[in-house]
This record gives C-alpha cells, sequence and structure tokens, in this order.
C-alpha cells in the first residue's frame, strides 16, 4: 500500500511493507506487522530530500495495521519537515 501526502510544499510518500516476527511462544509460529517507509521531496522534485525512512512502533515492533503504519509515517514525515522551517 502507497499513499503521497502534500504538506508545506513538500511531497509525503508513505509505503507500508509487511513484516513478519516471531511470537513469544515456543512454537515456530508468526505474527503479521507493518512497518512503513516515508520517502519527502521537494513539490516537483523527483530527487527526495531525505534518505527513505523505516519505521516502526516502540522497540522495533511491526505496526498492528496498515492504517497505523500509514498515518505514524505521515506523521513522521510532517515533523520532519516542520524541523526544516
Amino acid at each position: 500500500m502507497q499513499r503521497n501526502y502534500e504538506y508545506h510544499g513538500f511531497e509525503v510518500e508513505v509505503s507500508v511493507e509487511t513484516s513478519h516476527c516471531a511470537t513469544d511462544n515456543r512454537r515456530a509460529a508468526s505474527r503479521v506487522g507493518y512497518v512503513c517507509v516515508v520517502r519527502i521531496r521537494r513539490a516537483g522534485s523527483p530527487v527526495s530530500a531525505f534518505a527513505p525512512l523505516r519505521l516502526a512502533q516502540v522497540c522495533g515492533r511491526p505496526f498492528s495495521s496498515e492504517a497505523d503504519a500509514l498515518m505514524s509515517g505521515f506523521s513522521a514525515g510532517c515533523r520532519l519537515i516542520d524541523d526544516l522551517e
């Protein structure tokens, strides 16, 4: 899943990837989670303003839903842009 957002003259591209992580139990089971990759570039520019960022939750755990990953990625991108101003 990928979404593009405009924010203060920048384009924030957030893509969500599936991430499998082992559970705490002794079986070899895994649960599906999501991580996001954030790319930021000035509007209309093909070159990124920052290196792509791969984000997960606190302690590196994947997000539980695609929506959480998308919104967290967009929020992180907005914070980086705000720090530039």
